[in-house]
C-alpha cells in the first residue's frame, strides 16, 4: 500500500512544482498505472484529489501541531503529513497504517532521519482524533476554530479551504449567502450525463437500465428529461453508451444555459471558445442537418480536444477551426445567426471540480482576465448577423466578469437583453455555478 500511496505523493509533488493543471496530472497518472486494480486507482485519485482540495485546512491543521511550520519543511515531508492528517479526517485507513507506511515512505524518499519527525506528528494526531471520536464527537469541526473566534473571513477560508481573496471577492458579490455557497461547492456532486436530446424515452431508458445493472445510482433531472445525474460511475469511458456516443458528460449549468438559446433547425452557429466541445454538440442537436456549427478554439490542442468529442458522437454538421478569439476575423462579421461566447474566466463556480484554481488566483490576473474579457467582446460580437443572438456566459461567479460585461456589451455593442442575465449558484441545486446572458443584435 505505501507504493500506491508513494504514486499519490509524485503526483502531489509535481502538481506543487510543475504548476500543471491537477486534472491532467491525475489524468496521466492514472492512464501510467492503469494496469492498478480499480481500487488502488480510485484510493490515489482520492488522496491527490482531497489533498489538493483541503490543503489550507490541512496545512491550518499541520502548523498549530508541528515544531517545524508546514511552508519550511521539505516538499516530500510537507505532502506525506497532508496526506496522512487526510487519511485519518477523510479515509476509513486505519491510524497505525498511516503512521506506520508514512514513515516507510519517508524512508524510501531519502529522509529516513525524518522518520522519528513524521511518526510523532502523526501519532500525536491519531490520539487527538481518536479521544474525539470516542467522546461520539464530530471530529473536523471540533479540530476547527469556531465562528466569532477569529475574523470570518480567516474563519471560512480554514473551514472551506478557500483562499482569503476568492473569500473576499464572494462575500463582496454574495454577503451572507458566501458560508452556503462555499459549503455546495465543497460537496461531491454526482456527475452529469446527458443524453443525445433526439433519443427517445425507451432508447434512453435501455441504456439507464445496463448502467444500473452495472451499479451506477442515477437520477432524472427535474427540469431537463434527457439528463441524469449519475454517482458510483467509476471510469465514465467505461459506461454502456459511452463508445456509441449516445451520452456526454456535461455539467446542468451549461445545458441550460445553450436551451435558452432557443436554437431553431437550420441556424449557423458560431462557438467561439468552444472546447472541450459540449455547448457546440447540444447546439448541433437543435439546428440539425439543415444549419451548422463551427467551433473555434485557441490551439490545436483544444480544436483537437473538440474533434474527438465530435467523432465519438457522430456529428456531421460541425467544423472545427484554431482561431484566437480575441482576434477579429472579417471574413466572419454578420455570418452567424447565434454565437456563444463562453469566455476564459476566474472559474470560481467550479472549484469543487478544478481543485487548484483556487490557488493559482491573483489580483494581477484578474486584471488581465478583465482585459482579455473585453478583447474578446469586441472581436466577437461583431460575428453576429443583424437581429442574431449572442450568449455570453462564463463559469464565475463574479459580478465583474458577468453583470458588468453584459453592461458592456449592451453599451458599447448595441445590443439587447432578452433572457437573464441567470446566474446558477452551486446551493440552489447540484450543480456547478455558472452565468449567461443570451442578447439581441439590434
Amino acid at each position: 500500500m505505501d507504493n500506491i500511496r508513494g504514486i499519490a505523493l509524485d503526483a502531489l509533488l509535481e502538481a506543487e512544482s510543475s504548476g500543471r493543471a491537477s486534472s491532467g496530472i491525475i489524468t496521466d497518472i492514472l492512464n501510467k498505472y492503469d494496469y492498478l486494480d480499480q481500487r488502488d486507482k480510485a484510493f490515489i485519485k482520492l488522496l491527490f484529489e482531497g489533498v489538493t482540495e483541503r490543503r489550507i485546512t490541512l496545512d491550518f491543521l499541520l502548523d498549530k501541531r508541528s515544531s517545524v511550520k508546514i511552508r519550511k519543511m521539505k516538499p516530500v515531508i510537507r505532502n506525506i503529513l497532508r496526506m496522512g492528517y487526510y487519511q485519518m479526517l477523510f479515509t476509513d485507513s486505519p491510524s497505525y497504517a498511516v503512521c506506520k507506511e508514512s514513515v516507510n515512505l519517508a524512508g524510501k524518499r531519502g529522509f529516513k532521519g525524518l522518520g522519528g519527525f513524521v511518526n510523532g506528528v502523526l501519532r500525536n494526531f491519531a490520539r487527538e482524533t481518536e479521544a474525539l471520536a470516542k467522546e461520539n464527537k464530530v471530529v473536523l469541526e471540533n479540530l476547527l476554530p469556531k465562528k466569532g473566534e477569529i475574523d470570518n473571513i480567516k474563519y471560512l477560508s480554514i473551514c472551506y479551504s478557500i483562499p482569503e481573496v476568492i473569500i473576499s471577492i464572494i462575500m463582496k458579490d454574495y454577503g451572507e449567502r458566501t458560508e452556503s455557497i462555499l459549503s455546495a461547492m465543497s460537496g461531491t456532486k454526482p456527475v452529469s450525463l446527458r443524453f443525445r436530446s433526439y433519443m427517445s424515452e425507451d432508447e434512453i431508458s435501455k441504456v439507464i437500465k445496463t448502467m444500473e445493472e452495472s451499479g451506477v445510482i442515477l437520477k432524472r433531472d427535474p427540469d431537463i428529461p434527457f439528463v441524469y445525474r449519475a454517482s458510483k460511475t467509476g471510469d465514465v469511458r467505461k459506461l454502456p453508451g459511452y463508445e456509441e456516443g449516445l451520452f456526454y458528460i456535461q455539467d446542468v449549468s451549461s445545458i441550460k444555459a445553450v436551451i435558452s438559446l432557443g436554437i431553431q433547425k437550420g441556424e449557423k452557429i458560431l462557438d467561439c471558445c468552444a472546447a472541450p466541445g459540449g455547448k457546440s454538440i447540444l447546439a448541433s442537436e437543435f439546428t440539425g442537418d439543415e444549419g451548422s456549427v463551427t467551433s473555434c478554439d485557441i490551439s490545436e490542442e483544444k480544436a483537437d480536444l473538440i474533434r474527438d468529442n465530435y467523432e465519438r458522437l457522430d456529428c456531421k454538421n460541425t467544423t472545427v477551426m484554431v482561431k484566437d478569439a480575441s482576434v477579429n476575423d472579417p471574413s466572419f462579421n454578420e455570418g452567424f445567426d447565434t454565437v456563444i461566447l463562453d469566455v476564459p474566466c476566474s472559474g470560481l463556480g467550479i472549484m469543487g471540480k478544478k481543485r487548484d484554481i483556487k490557488y493559482n488566483l491573483t489580483e494581477e490576473g484578474l486584471s488581465s482576465l478583465d482585459e482579455l474579457q473585453k478583447k474578446i467582446i469586441d472581436s466577437c460580437v461583431p460575428y453576429v448577423k443583424k437581429g442574431g443572438k449572442l450568449m455570453y456566459s462564463t463559469c464565475t461567479l463574479r459580478k465583474a466578469e458577468n453583470e458588468e460585461r453584459v453592461l458592456y456589451i449592451t453599451e458599447k455593442h448595441g445590443f439587447e437583453v432578452v433572457n437573464g442575465p441567470v446566474t446558477l449558484l452551486p446551493d440552489e441545486a447540484e450543480q456547478d455555478g455558472f452565468f449567461y446572458c443570451i442578447l439581441r443584435k439590434k
